[in-house]
């Protein structure tokens, strides 16, 4: 069984920095990328960033972009997210994600969540 285990969240003042990390138990078999969700109460689950797990190609949301920077340390079986210049508003509880990609099927990996409290 495949287990994500995010660690690095917290309470931190607006502007200031967090680095989350996700490691995975063990290999994961098909992986196609890794990255981060994010939960806000009252919202639905939105994509924060990935990365590709061989080509390391990186997408970010919009909301994230210039100050969020998605990394992977694949001898460590980890990927990270570093967030700079935080704001209220990134307030959530964020969720690592594993994408999988079989011969004819796709399916995901979550982590359980690690809560980012960002005061103002």
């Amino acid at each position: 069984q495949v287990r994500l285990v995010e660690s690095g969240g917290g309470l931190v003042q607006a502007g200031g920095s967090l680095r989350l990390s996700c490691a995975a138990s063990q290999h994961i078999f098909n992986r196609y990328s890794m990255g981060w969700f994010r939960s806000a109460p009252g919202k639905e689950r939105e994509f924060v960033a990935a990365i590709t797990w061989s080509g390391g190609s990186i997408t970010y949301a919009d909301s994230g972009k210039g100050r969020f920077t998605i990394s992977r340390d694949s001898a460590k079986n980890t990927v990270y997210l570093q967030m700079n210049s935080l704001k209220p508003e990134d307030t959530a509880v964020y969720y690592c994600n594993t994408k999988c990609r079989g011969s004819n099927a796709e399916y995901d990996y979550w982590g359980q969540g690690t809560q980012v409290t960002v005061s103002s």
